[in-house]
């Protein structure tokens, strides 16, 4: 969720709005409006985060994966040129239309690619595939922190240049992504074009695609008469409770469990080990290879031992880590060498964070729901995680103040929920994991209330 502004530095932007407030009204700004106008630039990014997540899920289903990915570039390309133009132009309002554009760019991504990526993916390379998504944004995150340093793009008269490299990746996937196919399951299940999957998996696959065609029509056949689900008839649908339930709390916990707390501490415990200021965001650039070392690390084990250990075994190693960087942060004072254990704490909880919960929880989220209801579980989940990225924001002075006891208390009751309560998805097909959901006696119950009787056929009953 960090994007190019946060590696823009705040005096820069701060001097741009004074020096052109002066400008217009020949008085400076006060300290009120100019915190104000901050926020707003900054929160702009969040409002359209959240408006990109419900246009994205719409979107996918009207236009596709692919076409939605494609025509997500035009809010890009739109706040780039409205951010690298601010300055010239001499307008901060640019700004806070740039960040809105900025964030429903993202919403929209972060919603259509994972299911793009799972939906692609044959059920072996699926979860290495997803994890895609994080290893880009983790990329991204390092990347920007490496060219917002003074040396590259850092220097005062370069941060609108700096804003307004989001064209980069934008002008990319216009290049290449044209080149991939449509999702073969949107094309079979949402559209009823046999001949369009068959050419797209065989695009992807090769000749020896029989087996993903038959699981996709499969799925078909079990889905024959339903349409894609609008987000309330999905909260209504009793049978799929549990797996709402699971990705909400995953996604609401992705921006609550303290990873945006731990950042926070990051600068002030580089101070207290003695790191000269001018030279932090050097070392915080490590925080970034951190998450982007654990993302393809993530990327390479998923396959091997499974989504549910991975989030599990992250959010368990998260809950040690906040022990023992509250324990740490307590006798800070008692021993010189107590800021670098604190500095050990907080990239062991990066690499954490990084080893499941920041790749593993969208993977789930398109591996949870069968073909009509993925989309509006992505819009679900994506406003649960903007919502919740936006009320960090507005809590954040607080959270600080006591530490990290609700992260302790997140990622304990997460690493629980995810043991007792979400089966494993490794090697399953989209039927399967349904299956298994439906199994429970409580989703059995609820199923028989709500009068659905439909049975999913497993791959193995074929």
């Amino acid at each position: 969720m960090r994007t190019s502004c946060f590696f823009v530095r705040l005096q820069y932007v701060h001097d741009f709005i004074n020096q052109t407030w002066k400008e217009r009204f020949q008085t400076d700004i006060s300290e009120d409006v100019l915190t104000l106008l901050w926020s707003t630039i900054v929160s702009g990014y969040t409002i359209g985060g959240f408006i990109g997540a419900s246009v994205g899920g719409v979107l996918s289903v009207k236009l596709g994966r692919k076409m939605t990915l494609l025509a997500n570039n035009i809010f890009a390309l739109t706040a780039a040129l409205l951010l690298g133009l601010s300055y010239p132009a001499g307008l901060f309002e640019l700004l806070i239309v740039g960040r809105l554009f900025t964030g429903i760019n993202a919403g929209v991504a972060i919603c259509v690619q994972p299911q793009y990526l799972g939906e692609i993916a044959p059920t072996s390379l699926r979860g290495a595939m997803g994890m895609g998504t994080s290893i880009f944004i983790t990329g991204g995150i390092l990347s920007g922190q490496v060219v917002g340093l003074k040396e590259l793009l850092g220097r005062e008269e370069y941060w609108p240049i700096l804003l307004a490299s989001t064209c980069i990746p934008a002008f990319l996937q216009l290049l290449i992504l044209p080149w991939f196919p449509e999702s073969p399951r949107y094309l079979l299940i949402d559209k009823g074009d046999e001949e369009g999957c068959k050419k797209a998996l065989k695009q992807l696959h090769g000749a020896k695609c029989d087996q993903e065609w038959e699981d996709i029509s499969q799925e078909r056949n079990n889905l024959a008469g339903l349409t894609a689900k609008k987000p309330w008839e999905l909260l209504r649908d009793r049978s799929v409770r549990w797996q709402l339930l699971t990705i909400v709390l995953l996604n609401a916990a992705q921006q609550l469990n303290g990873i945006n707390a731990i950042y926070f501490y990051a600068d002030y415990l580089f101070k207290q080990a003695g790191i000269p200021s001018d030279k932090i965001p050097y070392v915080t650039i490590g925080t970034g290879a951190c998450e982007c070392i654990t993302a393809l690390t993530c990327g390479m084990l998923i396959e091997r031992l499974g989504r549910k250990a991975l989030i599990g075994g992250g959010y368990s190693l998260m809950s040690i880590c906040c022990i023992l960087f509250t324990l740490t942060l307590t006798f800070q004072d008692a021993s010189p060498i107590i800021p670098y254990l604190s500095m050990a704490c907080v990239f062991a909880f990066i690499l954490s964070f990084g080893l499941g919960p920041g790749g593993v929880t969208n993977i789930l989220t398109t591996e949870l729901f069968t073909q009509t209801s993925r989309s509006a579980a992505y819009i679900i989940a994506g406003s649960v995680n903007w919502f919740s990225f936006f009320f960090i924001g507005l809590v954040f002075p607080f959270i600080v103040s006591v530490g990290m006891f609700h992260s302790l208390i997140f990622c304990l009751t997460l690493a629980l929920y995810i043991f007792l309560v979400i089966p494993e998805t490794k090697n399953k097909t989209f039927l399967e994991i349904q299956n298994e959901f439906n199994q429970s006696p409580n989703n059995r119950a609820a199923s028989r209330a709500d009068g659905v009787g439909t049975t999913l056929l497993s791959t193995s009953s074929i």
